[in-house]
C-alpha cells in the first residue's frame, strides 16, 4: 500500500534545468519510479546528454529546449508536452542561478534583474503554464526548488538578491498552494543546504575558507549531493505526499537549526 504510492507508472514529468546538477538527479529519481520525463533545459549539448544519460538508465526520457524567462517559450513548451502525451502529472521547477559574493551596494541593476527573473519570474511563468494543464485535469503536482537562503541569511558570502528570490519562491509556493489547493493541484518546495553542484563550486572548489564556514555552521559537517535533494522531490511529486500542498521541506542537515 505505502510503497505502491511512490510509484509514477503511468505519469508525464517536466523538470526545468535538468540538463545537470539537482534537476538531473530529480529527473532520473522521477523515471527510475516510472514517470516520462521531459528534461528541460536552456542549452542543447546538456539536454542531449542528460537525455542519453538518463536513457542508458533505461528511463522514458525526452528533451527540450526551454528559457524559463521566456513566458512565451514557456507556455509552447506547456502546450507541445500536453498534446503529445496528454497529461502532465509532475512539475519540477529546479532552474535558478546564483551569482553569489557581491555585496548589496555592489549589486547592479543587472545583477539583481539577471536573478529575478530566472529565479522568480521562471518559476512563476512554469507554475502558470503547467499549472493550467493540471488545473484543466483536475490533479497534478508542483515542485519548487527553493532555499534555505530564503529562511536565513548565509555567511560569510554576501548574496541578498539570491536569498530574496528564494524567500518569493516560498511565497509563491504556499499562495499558489492555497489558490489551487480544492482543484487538485498540491504546489510544494524544497529547501536545500548547499549541495555539491557546478552552482555552488565557487564556494567548495575554490574559496576554502568560505567552505570551512559552511561545513562549520552545519550540524551534520557536510555539504548535500544532489540525489538526497532528488529524493525529497520525488516524495512530494508522488502520492506517498498526499496531504502535503504549501510546504517547504528543509533539506539542509541541520543548518537552520542553529
Amino acid at each position: 500500500m505505502y510503497l505502491e504510492k511512490l510509484k509514477l507508472d503511468g505519469k508525464v514529468a517536466v523538470v526545468t534545468g535538468a540538463g545537470q546538477g539537482i534537476g538531473e538527479a530529480c529527473a532520473e529519481a522521477l523515471g527510475e519510479a516510472g514517470a516520462t520525463v521531459i528534461v528541460a533545459d536552456m542549452l542543447a549539448d546538456r539536454v542531449e546528454g542528460a537525455v542519453a544519460r538518463l536513457k542508458a538508465k533505461g528511463i522514458k526520457a525526452h528533451g527540450a529546449t526551454l528559457d524559463v524567462t521566456k513566458s512565451a517559450d514557456v507556455a509552447a513548451l506547456a502546450d507541445k508536452v500536453f498534446a503529445e502525451h496528454g497529461r502532465i502529472d509532475v512539475l519540477v521547477n529546479n532552474a535558478g542561478v546564483a551569482k553569489s559574493d557581491v555585496k548589496a551596494e555592489d549589486t547592479s541593476d543587472e545583477h539583481w534583474r539577471f536573478h529575478m527573473d530566472v529565479n522568480v519570474d521562471g518559476v512563476f511563468w512554469c507554475c502558470r503554464e503547467f499549472g493550467r494543464k493540471m488545473l484543466e485535469q483536475g490533479s497534478g503536482s508542483i515542485v519548487n526548488i527553493g532555499s534555505m537562503s530564503g529562511f536565513i541569511v548565509n555567511k560569510p558570502q554576501p548574496q541578498s538578491f539570491y536569498n530574496a528570490s528564494k524567500a518569493a519562491v516560498h511565497h509563491l509556493t504556499k499562495s499558489l498552494a492555497a489558490e489551487w489547493g480544492q482543484r487538485g493541484v498540491r504546489v510544494n518546495a524544497v529547501a536545500p543546504t548547499y549541495i555539491e553542484t557546478p552552482l555552488t563550486s565557487f564556494g567548495i572548489n575554490e574559496n576554502p575558507d568560505m567552505y570551512k564556514t559552511w561545513l562549520d555552521m552545519t550540524p551534520m559537517g557536510r555539504v548535500g549531493q544532489p540525489g538526497e535533494i532528488a529524493s525529497v522531490v520525488h516524495f512530494l511529486a508522488s502520492d506517498a505526499s498526499s496531504l502535503l500542498t504549501g510546504s517547504i521541506v528543509i533539506a539542509d542537515g541541520g543548518y537552520t537549526c542553529w
